[in-house]
């Protein structure tokens, strides 16, 4: 029986990646890794159901952290995502400078390349 926070966690990750992303993903559970997807949702995603920050900060953070975890292809999931939250260019040119700073020059140029790439997509 999922908890409440699993509840809570699956809408907003649906809310934040689209539910085709997340029903797609929830589609390849298995035994294996089934405790994952539950972790991943209730843990992560619930966290995000929390009050006391908006979408659009956690969205900054997430970009700042997986930045500097040298995590790509959640960069660009995230990337993409914090648009949908609201997340203008000029804040996320300001968070990327900021991942260069603290995270160094080939983080920042690594989240500069895909940032570039997904806005090329979002723009197309």
């Amino acid at each position: 029986m999922p908890s409440e926070r699993f509840e809570q966690g699956l809408e907003v990750r649906r809310e934040v990646l689209g539910a085709e992303y997340v029903d797609a993903a929830l589609a390849g559970v298995d035994d294996f890794n089934r405790d994952f997807q539950e972790m991943v949702t209730e843990m992560a995603w619930g966290t995000w159901a929390r009050a006391g920050l908006e979408r659009k900060q956690r969205s900054l953070n997430v970009l700042c952290l997986l930045a500097a975890l040298n995590r790509p292809v959640e960069f660009r999931l995230h990337f993409r995502a914090a648009l949908g939250n609201g997340c203008t260019r000029e804040e996320l040119r300001e968070t990327l400078l900021q991942i260069t700073a603290y995270a160094g020059v080939p983080a920042g140029v690594e989240a500069f390349r895909i940032a570039r790439e997904v806005l090329s997509e979002v723009d197309a």
